[in-house]
């Protein structure tokens, strides 16, 4: 969460933390997701059983689900996906989060109730991306049984997510160059929404992340962790370091999704690390990834 979140999280705060926690109460069957997916694909393949749906790079219709494959384009404009390698970072320390967790309630990023990009994160989810304990949104083990869908609820959105810390929306100096430092920014459905500051450049996009001989995709749907504005890292060519010193030096947060698709020593650590590069959607392959699809755009 992005440290605009600060003046959200003390809303959220009012009604009590723990009052806001307990909404993530379990909304759906357990076991809940896909069940035909699993992760016994090809090396670097991924789960491969599921299929996704929707057009490539068509944006957000102002609604979560399924739907198109790399979100930003709103209304009429629809991307129809650019041909671009981006270049692969390696290496990088991935940590954990989820929706609904909060980690330090004093802290202005401490809490993922809500994103920098959707002040109802948890709502929009559907809740609890994992299981509630005492009124605590805690994390839990996620496995290729159910496409490592959650147990104990029934996402509204993608569970593949991540954070990058390039928040394109909120951070002033991020917000000022974005249209200079973001590859996509001059493509269909994105160009000319520089100053726009309801539309986001990176919520939806795809990422695929790397561990061993396992791939998994995932949609940034938060900005994070530590930094905000950290674009030679996020968009940089030659590999360069994440500039956080936090947790690790962190180069991004994956959902508990990811955390089980990738197959982390630790389901809440700081010592996997991973390597990962932007992909268009239409180099996005079949798997859970694509059972449901994010599409929504910045809900202030």
């Amino acid at each position: 969460m992005s440290r605009f979140a600060a003046t959200m999280l003390a809303i959220v705060m009012a009604g009590g933390i723990l009052t806001t926690v307990g909404a993530c109460t379990s909304i759906g069957p357990a076991n809940s997701g896909p069940t035909a997916s699993t992760a016994t694909g090809s090396a670097n393949s991924g789960p491969t059983a599921s299929t996704g749906t929707g057009s490539a790079n068509g944006g957000p219709a102002g609604s979560t689900g399924t739907g198109s494959a790399n979100g930003g384009p709103t209304g009429t404009q629809t991307a129809e996906g650019v041909a671009r390698v981006y270049p692969l970072h390696t290496n990088v320390v991935a940590t954990t989060f989820w929706a609904g967790e909060i980690f330090d309630p004093k802290a202005s990023d401490g809490s993922q109730v809500i994103s920098t990009y959707d002040s109802q994160w948890l709502a929009h989810y559907g809740g609890c991306d994992g299981i509630v304990v005492n009124g605590d949104c805690q994390t839990e083990v996620r496995t290729a049984a159910n496409g490592y869908f959650p147990t104990s609820m029934t996402p509204q959105e993608n569970p593949f997510y991540l954070d990058l810390p390039f928040d394109d929306v909120n951070d002033p100096g991020a917000f000022a160059r974005r249209a200079s430092v973001i590859p996509w920014a001059n493509d269909p459905g994105y160009a000319g929404r520089a100053q726009d500051q309801s539309f986001s450049y990176m919520k939806n996009r795809w990422v695929e992340i790397t561990k061993g001989n396992r791939t998994c995709y995932a949609q940034i749907q938060d900005a994070g962790p530590g930094q905000y504005n950290d674009a030679e890292y996020v968009f940089g060519t030659d590999n360069e370091r994440p500039k956080n010193t936090e947790f690790n030096s962190a180069g991004m947060d994956v959902s508990p999704a990811v955390n089980g698709c990738l197959g982390f020593g630790d389901i809440n650590g700081q010592d996997d690390r991973v390597d990962w590069r932007f992909v268009e959607a239409t180099d996005v392959p079949p798997g859970p990834w694509r059972t449901l699809i994010t599409t929504s755009q910045v809900a202030p």
